[in-house]
Formats: structure tokens, sequence, C-alpha cells
């Protein structure tokens, strides 16, 4: 709600006078308010967000324009937008029901026309979007985004804004390749097991990680090496020369946080993953 004040001015030959000030009270019609249903995000995450609008009003309210400006923030002269709309996401509700689909601009920013509140009724919008290259993914980072309601009936543009934080999680891959790709009995061969993290935290003892792998054909006398440092048995690893089964002990595997860099000119974001390497050395 706001309060509004105002005055005369009587004028009579050549002369002024000001009357006395009178205030009131312009009550608010819509209610507007924005939620994510993620509570955080990464990098290439799908954010789901919904749109309450509630008209306390004794009349509908029609032809209003929403704007949600997809998490834009300045950096250095430029305006970089971290969320892309999903293309056919949105969906509208009147009073719970669901609606025949606005007409939508993915922007940015991102525009739907012709909603509609009726009276002392609510409408409520949901659709998706993705968070990009210039979505920040550093500890700490977060993206809050802005939505605008305006339109015939209301007498300011009404906002809402919502934060969603960055994951502060370790994001795990393994890769596995082996050397040589053609072997002979009784030769040596090597299996190799590359693990990214490209999470802003690095995964440590706590996060329990187990590589576990059946080795065919079996090795025999294996070697187990983790960044170059000897492994041993069954302190780190166990491994059965009967079925080729092996799994590394848990919490015996970490792997750093990955870093991130900003390109100073676009602003886009890239990912370098923390990397540790596994490798199995044995005889076929």
């Amino acid at each position: 709600m706001a309060t509004f004040t105002n005055q005369a001015t009587l004028s009579y030959n050549g002369i002024s006078t000001l009357s006395n000030v009178v205030s009131g009270e312009l009550l608010e019609t819509l209610h507007l308010t924005k939620t994510a249903l993620n509570g955080t995000y990464g990098a290439g995450s799908i954010i789901t967000y919904t749109i309450s609008l509630i008209n306390s009003g004794s009349a509908d309210l029609v032809g209003l324009t929403l704007t949600d400006d997809l998490g834009a923030y300045p950096f250095d002269e430029q305006t970089l937008v971290p969320l892309d709309y999903v293309a056919d996401s949105l969906q509208y509700y009147v009073d719970g029901v669901l609606q025949a689909t606005p007409a939508a601009t993915a922007g940015p920013p991102l525009t739907v026309t012709g909603i509609r509140v009726p009276a002392g009724g609510n409408a409520l919008l949901a659709y998706q979007a993705v968070a990009n290259a210039y979505a920040p993914l550093t500890d700490g980072s977060s993206i809050t985004n802005t939505v605008t309601a305006g339109g015939a009936g209301l007498s300011s543009l009404y906002t809402a804004q919502e934060t969603v934080n960055v994951a502060p999680d370790p994001t795990l891959s393994i890769s596995k390749s082996v050397d040589p790709p053609t072997v002979t009995e009784n030769s040596t061969l090597t299996y190799t097991f590359v693990i990214q993290n490209s999470g802003n935290t690095a995964a440590d003892a706590a996060d329990n990680i187990m590589v576990t792998d059946v080795f065919q054909p079996v090795l025999s006398g294996i070697t187990v090496t983790l960044d170059g440092t000897v492994l041993t048995s069954p302190a780190q690893y166990t491994y059965d020369e009967a079925t080729g089964t092996l799994a590394t002990v848990p919490g015996q595997i970490t792997v750093p946080a990955a870093t991130y860099q900003q390109n100073p000119d676009t602003g886009a974001w890239s990912i370098i993953p923390g990397v540790t390497t596994l490798t199995v050395t044995g005889t076929v």
C-alpha cells in the first residue's frame, strides 16, 4: 500500500494562497510473488519458477504484461543475462484451472502478455529457465532475477524478486581408458581412470568416493596408483584375482574443486575441472 498527499492553490487578484494538505492511502490491488522451486543451481541447471498474482480488487485485471529480466547483472560496461527461457515451458492457471498458453517472447527479457487475474481471484504462471555460460559458479555466487507486472487497472508497476544460490557441492564424472588397446597374453595392461570435479567444492574423504571395476580378462600382479602414489592393499583397495574385482576403500580418493575463469571481454564463464587419476597395471 502507499500513501499520497495533495494541496490546492487559490489565486485571485495576483495573490496566491495554499489550502491545507490532505492525505490518503492507496490500497494495492495486486499481490505479486515469485518462487524458485529449485534450492540451488549449477552449470546447465534447469530452474523452475512460479509467479503468483492475487487480485484483491472488485474488478478483473486484464491484459497484464509480465517481464522477467532472467537475472541480468552488470559486467564492466555490459549487461549479462545468466538464464535462458526454456521454450514452450510456460503454463498458465487462473483460479487453479489450466488456461491456453499466453504469448511469450523469450527475450531477454522474457515477456508474457495477455494475463488475466479475476476479481478476488488469482493467476499462477510456471516456467523454466536454464543456467547458461554467464551464470556465476564460484562458491557463494547467486542469481537474482526480477519479474515486473503492469497494465490497465494498475496504478504502478509491481515487482518481485527471487534468488537462487549456486550449489556448494562437488560434481564428479569418471572416464576410463586402456593401454595398449590390443594386447597379447602374458603382457602388461594399464587401465586409467580420470575422475573430474566440475563443482566448486572439493570432494574429500567424507564424500566416500569409491571406484569399483571387474576386469575381463582378469589381471594378475596388479599395481594401483593414485596421482602417481602407489596404493596398498587392503588398506586402500581390495582386489580379487579369481574374479578380477577391484574396489578402492571409500574415502581414499579425493578430487580438488574446479576453478572458474570469466572472460574479461565477453563475461562468459569457463570451467577448469579438478582432476584425480587412478591407474591399475597388471598382467593379462
